[in-house]
């Protein structure tokens, strides 16, 4: 079996963390670089029922999307949430390791692991990485759909292929305008919309989209010949496919080295979003817009 510190070197060359952004804190959190590894776990929260299931599950580490610590702290005291995370973690030989805006840039990255959970041809990054002579890293996809779709019948697509939340897929724009071309990208995605208009997609599938920029990115293609159409799909599951994406990396290479590793994905449905109730009063009832 394989040390920690063999593992580690294999995710750091697959999500170098020297491409996270500055702010970000990618890496591993906890682990001894001496110990074996032989089950790893990919998640997309480092919460306590995905730690507890690392430990039910009989994990050496756990990968996550997010990060447990990403402003730090002066306390990892068990009273405290995170604090008791990091210590179900080393109590039980649980190493930690983070790759977050690292994963998101990569090739293949979060948003491509989005796309093709979508079924969808990825063209060209929507933000390329200057760094990338190949033009294939960065953030966010540009996409194309292998045939036509209404903007409805791409939400019900969405909402049947990527994994359940309370949230489901909201929608802004003509449901029956016609979508060839999207742009998508994993997580919170309304810092992008310049880059969006600038591709010149029909549709921008995304999360956490706010509604002041939600409205100013509508009201730039009012009068477009296909205005923009938003799709907002929840945080967690935009990001969950990444998981399944990521474990298959690693299993392969665990296979080349002949390490033999167990490699699983969690299935824990982590969106903090619990119930969703649909709005039942009408447009009429209340009254004049203002």
């Amino acid at each position: 079996m394989p040390r920690l510190s063999e593992v580690i070197a294999v995710l750091d060359a697959l999500w170098p963390p020297e491409r996270a952004e500055s702010w970000d804190a990618v890496g591993t959190v906890c682990g001894d670089p001496d110990q074996e590894v032989s089950r790893v776990l990919f998640a997309v929260d480092p919460v306590q029922d995905i730690v507890d299931e690392a430990v039910k599950l009989g994990a050496d580490l756990l990968v996550t999307h997010h990060p447990l610590y990403l402003r730090g702290t002066t306390t990892v005291a068990a009273d405290t949430f995170k604090g008791r995370v990091v210590h179900t973690l080393i109590k039980h030989d649980i190493a930690l390791h983070v790759a977050h805006t690292n994963a998101d840039v990569a090739d293949p990255g979060v948003s491509d692991a989005l796309a093709g959970a979508l079924d969808l041809r990825v063209v060209r990054p929507l933000v390329p990485d200057p760094t990338d002579p190949a033009g294939r890293r960065g953030l966010g996809r540009v996409c194309e759909l292998d045939h036509p779709l209404t903007v409805r019948e791409f939400a019900a697509r969405a909402a049947g292929r990527l994994p359940a939340t309370a949230q489901g897929i909201r929608v802004a724009g003509d449901p029956e305008a016609l979508v060839r071309t999207v742009a998508v990208s994993g997580g919170s995605g309304d810092s992008l919309f310049g880059e969006v208009r600038a591709a010149g997609v029909d549709a921008f599938l995304t999360a956490d989209l706010r509604h002041h920029p939600a409205s100013e990115a509508r009201a730039h293609s009012v009068g477009a010949h296909n205005p923009l159409a938003l799709l907002d799909a929840a945080h967690w599951a935009t990001e969950w496919p990444w998981c399944e994406l990521a474990a298959a990396q690693l299993d392969e290479i665990s296979d080349r080295h002949g390490w033999g590793l167990r490699v699983h994905v969690s299935a824990t449905v982590t969106d903090p979003w619990t119930a969703h109730a649909a709005s039942t009063t009408t447009s009429e009832a209340l009254g004049a817009p203002n």
